[in-house]
């Protein structure tokens, strides 16, 4: 029986975008971010569909904690993502003019 790598799971998103996926430099930072958090929202929705499919008999225990798995990832990265511009504006703001 060959075993698949978690990257492989069926109807399972990735838990970031793929380097085809990710913004270019046009797109500029508010865009990237927006991508990410749109990311992050289709993350918790295939997690929350996942469940779903769990509770009603129609899909697999693993798969549903993996995908809640990635969806807790991807959220924090988000909050440190945040964490990391806000203590950066913050410098910003300290800085002597």
């Amino acid at each position: 029986m060959a075993i698949d790598g978690i990257g492989k799971t069926p109807g399972l998103a990735p838990v970031l975008p793929r380097p085809s996926q990710a913004p270019s430099a046009a797109q500029g930072f508010g865009d990237a971010l927006g991508s990410l958090i749109s990311t992050v929202d289709g993350t918790a929705a295939d997690a929350n569909a996942a469940v779903g499919k769990m509770l009603d008999g129609s899909g697999d225990v693993h798969e549903a904690v993996i995908a809640l798995q990635k969806a807790d990832t991807a959220l924090q990265l988000t909050v440190q993502i945040r964490n990391k511009i806000v203590q950066a504006y913050q410098d910003i703001m300290r800085m002597p003019v």
